[in-house]
């Protein structure tokens, strides 16, 4: 399969199967563009005779036939024949969401969580809760040696004793049972000091820190419960911690909705603000709500992407860049295979932790008391519910079929289907088509980029040759001797 557009200027081919990335000049582009539609040779000399030399557009076809013959383009898909033994393969859990409190000390208006509550009761996960999903997790994790747990919530510094001590055991047992916990808080900042900054920049892998832009977007949708809006208090204590940890290992992280479909100037103003990683998602709510993002939303939304995009490049140009999580694709060493054909691994690889010990497929399924798949006192009760979120694939999912971004997005997220299919199998439209033109400004992102840096891999000078850099994720030969993948930590030889 062959994907073609243009953006801010760029001709643009991947090649989805091989994940080739190829920057065309307009002859180029005008040719793979007839091929890609099934005409012949002959067909293509006379559709193009009146717009280039006859000769010109042979040598163009004789290329675009040479990198056919490479596999860089309209290669074979080498990973559906396989599907069926990637789904089958025997897992081990990796990461857990401890939902370390269930309350709030905001009133959010687009919060899934119900203002922390999780559609139940209010409460905070004891240690003795949290400490046996630790030793689940140490028991039921195989060989695998880097063990992930996120605090999330509700607001987790609200149970920070708890946080703090449940680092604490994770660390004691890390040694005795050859792990390596990475642990992560997301918090909304309202209790922030100097002492969880502390503890935080020694002990946490990663902070993410939820800022929704500018203030006026802010205090509207992250207010207290009277009403007052949060940003003040907030972000100079953000804006600190992001230079503490050195503008690493951090995300300011937003959501917007129906009210600020110009989300691209919150984005700039988080930027503007002096932070460096900065993440902004559109909010996912069912229709019903005034702030969810809708239909004919999408065409503006997709603006401002462009938007955003060229802003990026005109910033990384200046000397005063800054990530942002979308537009951030790795073409020399992206995810592992596993990973692209299944995604994030909830229901198996990845369970979110309620305060109680019930174990859901992830955060955004606590709650739900149709999808709790076991509990801490008797591990997993519901191996048909692991069985099911193994199974979700690109291959399984019919929307997938014919997607360009089906390697890079993996098929989406399994909640976000269940809201709004009733299936954990299919996908949220609106979601997609977003994330597809979040895929066509990260690629194009790289080819300006490459473009200004003189970066031979991926040649833009106008040459007719076309020229591609090939997106193969990790290469996971190197790990062979070791028996293990340290990407997904399955056998090398099958990943």
């Amino acid at each position: 399969m062959v994907y073609l557009y243009k953006n801010n200027g760029y001709n643009m081919c991947l090649d989805v199967n091989s994940g080739s990335v190829h920057v065309l000049d307009d002859i180029s582009y005008d040719v793979l563009s007839l091929m890609n539609g099934g005409k012949k040779d002959e067909e293509i000399t006379e559709a193009l005779k009146e717009k280039y030399d006859a000769a010109e557009v042979s040598e163009t076809i004789g290329e675009i036939r040479a990198l056919k013959a490479e596999g860089a383009l309209f290669s074979e898909d080498p990973y559906r024949p396989y599907i069926d033994h990637y789904s089958a393969r025997p897992t081990v859990v990796k990461a857990l969401c401890l939902q370390i409190a269930h309350d709030c000390n905001l009133a959010c208006r687009y919060c899934f969580a119900d203002e922390g509550e999780y559609h139940g009761k209010r409460g905070l996960m004891s240690y003795e809760v949290g400490k046996k999903a630790l030793d689940f997790v140490i028991k039921n994790s195989g060989s695998r040696r880097n063990l992930e747990v996120d605090f999330f919530g509700g607001e987790p510094t609200m149970n920070w004793q708890v946080v703090k001590d449940l680092v604490a055991y994770g660390r004691s047992q890390e040694k005795e049972h050859n792990k390596r916990f990475r642990f992560t808080l997301t918090t909304n900042g309202v209790l922030l000091n100097d002492e969880i900054m502390d503890f935080c920049d020694k002990e946490m892998e990663l902070v993410v820190m939820s800022v929704d832009g500018r203030k006026e977007v802010h205090d509207h949708m992250r207010p207290f419960r009277n009403g007052k809006g949060s940003f003040g208090l907030v972000i100079p204590k953000f804006q600190k911690w992001a230079e503490r940890r050195h503008q690493d290992r951090y995300y300011v992280r937003g959501t917007y909705t129906h009210y600020n479909l110009d989300f691209a100037k919150d984005v700039l103003a988080m930027a503007d603000l002096g932070f460096k990683q900065i993440s902004i998602e559109p909010v996912v709510a069912p229709p019903t709500e005034d702030y969810a993002i809708r239909e004919e939303d999408v065409p503006v939304l997709c603006e401002q992407y462009d938007i955003l995009a060229k802003e990026v490049i005109k910033r990384a140009k200046e000397g005063r860049g800054f990530n942002f999580y979308h537009f951030m694709i790795d073409l020399s060493g992206g995810p592992c295979v596993y990973k692209r054909l299944s995604g994030c691994g909830a229901g198996g690889e990845y369970l979110a932790v309620s305060p109680w010990g019930d174990f859901y497929p992830c955060h955004q399924f606590d709650g739900n008391e149709e999808f709790i798949i076991g509990n801490v006192d008797e591990g997993v009760t519901r191996p048909d519910l692991v069985e099911a979120f193994k199974k979700i694939n690109v291959y399984s999912r019919e929307e997938c079929t014919n997607c360009f971004a089906r390697f890079y997005c993996s098929g989406g997220c399994a909640a976000n289907s269940w809201n709004f299919t009733h299936s954990i199998n299919s996908t949220y439209r609106i979601g997609c088509e977003l994330q597809r033109k979040r895929i066509e400004c990260a690629l194009m992102i790289k080819a300006a980029l490459a473009d200004s840096d003189g970066d031979t891999r991926m040649k833009i000078d106008g040459d007719r040759a076309i020229n591609g850099e090939k997106d193969k994720g990790v290469d996971h030969s190197s790990y062979a001797s070791a028996g293990d993948c340290e990407a997904c930590e399955i056998p090398a030889e099958r990943c």
